[in-house]
Order: structure tokens, then C-alpha cells, then sequence
């Protein structure tokens, strides 16, 4: 977990990092969350000579942000947790914003990041999964049902690996930085190599490396290029685990999505540029918008 007070003009005034501890159970996680925020909230007090005045928290799964409520989350064990309240009655009655992980880490890098100016963008995160963000005039679109984004569950190919959704031949399943993870590991033959040990060896010139890194950025293109067609954003921001691995993935990307444009307009395809801060950063936002919202009421 990362907690952080966030100044109205979005400065990082304190961050701290603290285990999830998900191995105790999903109560044991939401006691942690609120008494971590709880705490987050008394050091701003001893340091800063006020309390936040509003709180934003971001989550993985689906996540209804109208009510307040983490639906679902395997990873987890959440159901229909309602995550606004407890953290509202926990920090006093403050006002609390309830936001998707990559989304909220979206909407960071499409104000302060990577996709600052742009109108229109599409942050995508390669991480254990992959899920993506659209920003439209700096406000992030959670879709009808809060499901917006979920560009991992593209099917690139019918015939693909199975995911865990379902589906067969999942992006995620074929181009996340687990995915590449256990293609490289198989390939290489040994089961503690990772996707940045695969890039190591791409760079190295490893005809395996080099094969494995192709079929996942082919993957990766085919389904950026299916975003393209129906969002048309203005720039591409491409983050998570993978992206660390810079020019290696980005220069064959550009390529392989480049060659699969046909009428469509080519994004900037460019990296993402907060980092892990970006999920602290954007819930800061979420607790400075529902603030202003409320103010303004």
C-alpha cells in the first residue's frame, strides 16, 4: 500500500509504504487501510498544523465510485465493501472519493504526467494484468457500469492462452509483464526468470529473448491499435512493470503499431512519467475534485 498527503496544487507533502498483509484476510487488509489512513491523517496534524480535509483511495477490481463501493477484487477477497463509509466514519466524517487503481493512476499522468496538454488520451498499465484509463478534457471515464478501460480483456487472439476471465487469447494474457514472465521462463528454462531479465536478454541479442519479446509487442499492438480505431486519443501513455524497460519495448511497439495503422491517426506513444506515485497522486485529485464539487454545491 501507498498513502500520501497531497497539497491542493498536487505536491506530495508526506508518502509512506506499508504491506497490504492480504495473507490475513480481507477484514484484516480494511482494518490496515483505515488505520493507515487514520495515522497518515494524525501526521499531517503533528507536521502541518491541520487535518486533511478530504480523502481519495484508490483499489483494483471493480469498483462502483458512485456509492462508495469496492465490488469486487479477487486478489483481495473483497465483495461489496462499502470502502467510503468505513474510511469516512474512521477520518472524522470527511468527505471520501472511492477510485479504480489504474484509472486514478490515469488520471494523474493525464494532468501532471506524461499526458499534460493532451485533450484526449489513453493511459495503459503492463503490469501482473493489464487495464487502461481514458481521459477526456483531464476527467477519466469510468463507463456506464465503472468498467471503462478494461483493454486487457481485448481478445488479440481467438485461439490465445486462457484467461482468467474466461476468455481465450486475453491481451493480458499474451502481453502483461506476467505474461512475458512465463513465456521467458519457459523458453529459457528456469522458472525465477522474470519479463526484466527477458528484456535483459532482448538487449543481449538471445534469439528466445528475442522471439518471446516479439510475440508479446505484436500482441500489445494489436491491441493498442483496437483502442486506437474506437478512442482516437491524442496520446498513448504506456506504464506499469513493463514499460521499465524503456527504448527496448518502446522502439519495436512504435513500430509493430505504426505498421498496423491503416486510416487511423497515429498517437504519441510515449511513456508514463510519475512512476509508483501515480496512484497516490491521482487520489489526492479525486479528494481535491469531490472537495471543489462539494464546495460548490
Amino acid at each position: 500500500m501507498k498513502a500520501a498527503l497531497v497539497g491542493a496544487d498536487g505536491t506530495l507533502l508526506h508518502e509512506e509504504r506499508r504491506a497490504t498483509g492480504r495473507e490475513r484476510g480481507p477484514e484484516a487488509v480494511v482494518e490496515t487501510i483505515l488505520g493507515f489512513a487514520a495515522e497518515l491523517r494524525a501526521h499531517g496534524e503533528e507536521h502541518f498544523g491541520e487535518a486533511a480535509v478530504a480523502a481519495g483511495v484508490a483499489v483494483p477490481g471493480i469498483v462502483d465510485t458512485d456509492r462508495g463501493i469496492a465490488v469486487y477484487a479477487a486478489n483481495l477477497g473483497w465483495r461489496d465493501l462499502p470502502l467510503r463509509d468505513l474510511l469516512g466514519e474512521r477520518l472524522g466524517s470527511i468527505p471520501v472519493a472511492l477510485g479504480h487503481d489504474v484509472r486514478t493512476g490515469g488520471l494523474a499522468e493525464g494532468r501532471g504526467g506524461a499526458g499534460r496538454g493532451a485533450d484526449r488520451f489513453l493511459f495503459v498499465a503492463l503490469g501482473t494484468g493489464i487495464a487502461g484509463a481514458i481521459g477526456i478534457d483531464g476527467v477519466v471515464e469510468a463507463g456506464a457500469h465503472g468498467s471503462a478501460g478494461e483493454i486487457g480483456h481485448v481478445v488479440v487472439r481467438p485461439d490465445g492462452p486462457e484467461c482468467g476471465c474466461g476468455q481465450r487469447g486475453c491481451l493480458e494474457t499474451l502481453a502483461s509483464a506476467a505474461a512475458v514472465s512465463r513465456a521467458w521462463a519457459a523458453a529459457c528454462g528456469d522458472p525465477a526468470q522474470d519479463a526484466a531479465d527477458c528484456a535483459r536478454a532482448v538487449d543481449a541479442g538471445d534469439p528466445n529473448a528475442l522471439r518471446v519479446w516479439a510475440d508479446a509487442v505484436d500482441a500489445l499492438a494489436a491491441g493498442l491499435v483496437t483502442a486506437i480505431t474506437l478512442l482516437d486519443p491524442r496520446t498513448l501513455i504506456i506504464g506499469g512493470g513493463l514499460a521499465e524497460a524503456g527504448e527496448t519495448l518502446f522502439t519495436p511497439l512504435r513500430a509493430a503499431v505504426e505498421g498496423r495503422i491503416t486510416f487511423q491517426t497515429l498517437p504519441h506513444i510515449v511513456a508514463a512519467a510519475l512512476g509508483d506515485t501515480a496512484g497516490c497522486l491521482g487520489a489526492g485529485m479525486l479528494a481535491w475534485d469531490l472537495l471543489a464539487t462539494e464546495v460548490s454545491v
